[in-house]
């Protein structure tokens, strides 16, 4: 009895079982890693589409107020600050948005605006602000955007 007393009341692990549960780790870790990678990014997109959606409301009340749309010249600054009281008499109060900042992306660039012909789209750059681009820095257009 005194015997199996002494081996059952041990202190700590032994090096092999530290270095199977370091394995077991490393192989959930690589299996759990790459479906996170690239999740950062994804979420960033559609969060542009989501803030594209909220500018796109606003639109729409400057529209109900004024009858059109800003011109692609008067740009979103249209939402913050009166362009024409002469063409826009019906211009609320106290503009359209919060603040007198014009919404960034996420990647903290300002929309590009577009009105075409009574019809607009909002476009981000994406993550390497540059035009164009492919896969994760494509472009992001409203238009394109589901919901």
């Amino acid at each position: 009895m005194q015997k199996l007393a002494r081996t059952s009341s041990r202190n700590g692990f032994s090096l092999m079982e530290l270095m199977i549960v370091i394995i077991i780790l490393g192989l959930l870790a690589s299996l759990v890693l790459p479906n996170l990678m690239g999740k950062g990014e994804e979420a960033k997109r559609k969060l542009v589409c989501v803030q594209m959606k909220g500018v796109g409301e606003t639109l729409k009340m400057f529209k109900l107020d004024n009858g059109v749309y800003p011109s692609t010249e008067e740009g979103l600054e249209a939402l913050i600050k009166n362009p024409s009281e002469e063409d826009y008499p019906s211009y609320a109060p106290n503009a359209y948005l919060e603040g007198k900042n014009i919404p960034k992306d996420s990647w903290k660039k300002e929309f590009i605006y577009i009105n075409n012909d009574g019809e607009y789209d909002l476009i981000s750059l994406g993550s390497d602000r540059k035009e164009g681009g492919k896969d994760g820095a494509k472009d992001i257009r409203f238009s394109e955007c589901k919901f």
